[in-house]
């Protein structure tokens, strides 16, 4: 009988999992070794919550027809489908359910905005923020890999994420609001490198803080934009522009405890 010990169940193995694209042969292997690998175990169920999350967030436009308007609208949205593919790659969700997403922001599009929402009405700050929202949405709930640098070393990880923008970066401190920094990692955007770092509390609610070059044709005509809040994302954010760089802080939280960080972040930077 082999007693050899099972090889570790790797990340290109989850995903092909959650996709569905292994088969019957494949899978009952996989499945096996995740029954003895607690931690890949609680890495596939957060990326099934994960999609299930974005399912119910836009699951009825799975069901109606393309609209006539968004059939021609898809004819130039060439930059946005190659962004939509970048983000399956990056986090493992699967490309149907990422492509919901964006549709449903598509169809968002053709909407009056929600009295709850004082988001920007400039596509590139929509974008912007519905980036963040979606790093948050994949990264959040990570479990092995949150970050891509922690944050013992900090460090490296401001100097290189420095380096990666193209200017100086300070590191928010939110310790006072009960949130310890995790670490960060680099991100592709539309214009440019961005970075994310995360914070989590005591009872390990995670927020993020995204940011990067001033997006689209903002420019330098907005130097300073006063806090803008979102709830059209998987989570909420406020969004805001400083010096010619953006910013969007998201998370699980309500409006008022999501304010106190931003402000708290602003303060710092």
């Amino acid at each position: 009988m082999d007693k050899r010990p099972a090889p570790p169940v790797l990340e290109e193995e989850l995903h092909a999992l959650l996709d569905g694209r292994l088969d019957a042969t494949a899978r009952t292997d996989l499945e096996q070794r995740l029954a003895r690998d607690p931690a890949a175990s609680a890495t596939l169920q957060a990326w099934q919550g994960q999609r299930e999350a974005l399912r119910r967030l836009h699951g009825e436009v799975l069901d109606e027809p393309v609209p006539a308007s968004l059939l021609a609208a898809a004819g130039q949205a060439q930059q946005t489908r190659e962004q939509l593919q970048q983000w399956w790659r990056w986090g493992g969700v699967a490309a149907g359910v990422t492509l919901a997403f964006g549709l449903g922001w598509f169809m968002h599009g053709q909407q009056p905005l929600s009295p709850g929402s004082q988001l920007a009405r400039q596509q590139p700050a929509r974008e912007f923020v519905q980036q963040a929202a979606l790093a948050h949405a994949v990264y959040a709930p990570e479990v092995r890999h949150p970050v891509e640098v922690g944050a013992a070393q900090e460090e490296h990880l401001v100097q290189w994420l420095s380096k990666r923008l193209g200017r100086p970066l300070k590191l928010p401190r939110l310790n006072e609001r009960g949130y310890e920094l995790m670490g960060g990692r680099l991100l592709p955007g539309s214009d440019g490198a961005r970075a994310q770092f995360m914070y989590q509390n005591a009872g390990g609610e995670r927020v993020t803080l995204y940011l990067g070059s001033t997006p689209g044709q903002l420019g330098a005509a907005a130097e300073v934009t006063e806090f803008r809040y979102s709830t059209d994302g998987p989570v909420p954010g406020f969004y805001w522009v400083d010096e010619g760089f953006a910013y969007a802080l998201s998370g699980p939280l309500t409006r008022q405890q999501l304010l106190q960080l931003a402000q708290a972040v602003h303060h710092q930077l």
